[in-house]
Formats: C-alpha cells, structure tokens, sequence
C-alpha cells in the first residue's frame, strides 16, 4: 500500500491549522515534502553502517540492516544501460543516486565487472605493462556527478550504451500535491499529482518532517519544536 500525497497533505494541513497557525500551500508543501522524503531516504545509508556495525537481531521481522534494505529495494534496478557514451566517457542514466555494479560486455555474449579505481591507482596500474586495463579487465573513475571514464580508453569492443550498463539504487521520484482551481480554492487532482514513493512505514515522519520545514517558513517555532520532538520520539523507538 502506497503512502497517498493527499492523505499526507491534509494531516499536515489538519495539524498546522489545529491553532490557526497557518495555512500551507500547495507549492509549498511540495518543497516541504520533497526535502523531507530526501532526508528520510539518505538516513537509510547511514542508518545502516550503523545497524551492520550492531550484533544482528535475527528476528525475521525486526532485523533492522534487513528492514532499512527492503526500504531500499524498492529503488534498486539493475543493469540499466547509460544515458550517453562519447569515447569512454559514459553519461549514467538520470536517476542515479548512489551508484553500484557496473558491466562492459567486451564480445556481447558475456558481462565483465568493471572495477572503480581513483585517479591515483589509475596513474600506477597504466604505468604496469601487467596492470594496464584490457577489455576483460576494464577500470572506471569517476568524471563528474553523472559521468565516469572507463578504461582502457580504446578497448576492443568499442563503449557503447548497449554493451555497458550498471546497477544503481535510483533518486524518488518527486513528489507532487497536484490540483485545479475551483471557485478559487485548490481542488485535489490525482491525475497530476505523484506519491510519496517512500516505505508505507514512513508515513507518520513524513508528516513529522512537513511539519517542522513548515514551522520554519511560517515562524511558528512550538510547531517546529513540537514535530521536532515527535520526529526524535519515533526515531529513538526504532532504533532501541
């Protein structure tokens, strides 16, 4: 079941008008909850280093590491192919968010690993006649946030975006509060409007999160502080 935009909207809008504390646009909300479904999705990275660094709960359903990656598995795709190619620099596709596995298929009827290296390795491995790059060892660095160079740089098998794809956890979708105007108000339209892509699980920090980004634009710090320490209540119960 997936987290409903509208729903979010209206508990957020129920809450931050309980005392006339101000009303929340559209727009705005939009902003408040896109900022808020990054933060929570970027916690999952750090959360778990932290869990993995813990003793293993091995309980089916509580197993924290186990939980935070099928919130995450929901954004995985797997050998994807590149936006671009020009030589052996390679445009990764457009949602990227954290980069995995990439694969060169040198002669089209198999997959080589392509391993990531720094510049620095790059330098020493292409002065070793025995540690040079070849197109069944090949080497990646990374060029720019959306680029990578792989090497060697003229393999046999020319680069291409049929023959280089890569495994990546993808950026959520943003999400949209869409609607049309009737008799001057904002009417909800579900044909415009996307949802949370978020774990059914967060629905209650995303609205915690919403609610403190709004307290900050409207000047209302008791809203602030009270999202605040109900964000950090549930937080701290989930990580006991």
């Amino acid at each position: 079941m997936a987290i409903s935009v509208d729903t979010v909207y209206q508990r957020v809008l129920a809450i931050a008008n309980k005392e006339q504390r101000g009303y929340i646009t559209p727009q705005e909300f939009n902003l408040f909850a896109n900022q808020a479904q990054m933060d929570i999705f970027e916690q999952y990275f750090y959360d778990i280093g932290q869990f993995d660094r813990r003793n293993a709960n091995d309980t089916e359903y509580s197993n924290m590491v186990s939980l935070l990656e099928e919130k995450i598995s929901a954004f995985e795709k797997y050998r994807v192919a590149m936006s671009a190619v020009s030589g052996n620099t390679l445009t990764l596709p457009t949602d990227v968010y954290r980069l995995g596995t990439v694969f060169y298929a040198p002669t089209g009827a198999y997959d080589v690993e392509v391993e990531q290296i720094n510049k620095k390795e790059l330098v020493y491995m292409e002065r070793s006649p025995l540690a040079q790059p070849s197109g069944d060892y090949p080497v990646y660095t990374r060029k720019t946030n959306t680029t990578i160079k792989v090497f060697p740089s003229t393999p046999p098998t020319t680069y291409s975006v049929s023959n280089v794809t890569c495994n990546y956890v993808a950026r959520p979708t943003d999400i949209v509060w869409g609607y049309e105007t009737v008799a001057g108000s904002a009417l909800y339209n579900v044909n415009v409007s996307t949802n949370p892509q978020l774990h059914e699980s967060e629905e209650t920090l995303l609205v915690l999160k919403i609610l403190a980004l709004a307290g900050i634009s409207i000047e209302d710090p008791q809203l602030y502080q009270i999202a605040t320490q109900e964000e950090v209540k549930q937080v701290q119960q989930e990580k006991q």
